[in-house]
């Protein structure tokens, strides 16, 4: 009576039964970078063109360094995206895209 029954046998998990998200996940992760990175270029692209119209305009000195100092927060959000840091850039693009606005109100 030393041997194994029926009922002690614990089921067998065959690992190809089991639905693998890895790859989507990894796939996943690798476009949200892409886009935080790209979103990030693009707007730090658009803040420092502003900056430079509006320096060459009558528009206080104020209107041009709140575009730069846009741009600049952007650019950060744009590295961060890039190593992975998606959450972290996208609030930077929102303070970013904010300090941008703000600046333009004045005008």
């Amino acid at each position: 009576m030393s041997g194994r029954t029926d009922s002690d046998a614990e089921p067998a998990i065959a690992e190809a039964d089991e639905p693998d998200g890895h790859d989507d996940d990894v796939e996943e992760a690798r476009r949200a970078r892409w886009t935080a990175a790209g979103t990030g270029g693009l707007l730090c692209l658009a803040g420092c063109a502003a900056a430079l119209l509006r320096l060459t305009g009558s528009a206080p000195v104020l209107v041009p360094a709140a575009y730069a100092l846009g741009a600049a927060v952007c650019a950060l959000a744009a590295v961060l995206g890039a190593r992975g840091r998606t959450r972290r850039a996208l609030w930077l693009l929102v303070a970013g895209t904010a300090v941008m606005a703000i600046g333009d109100q004045f005008d």
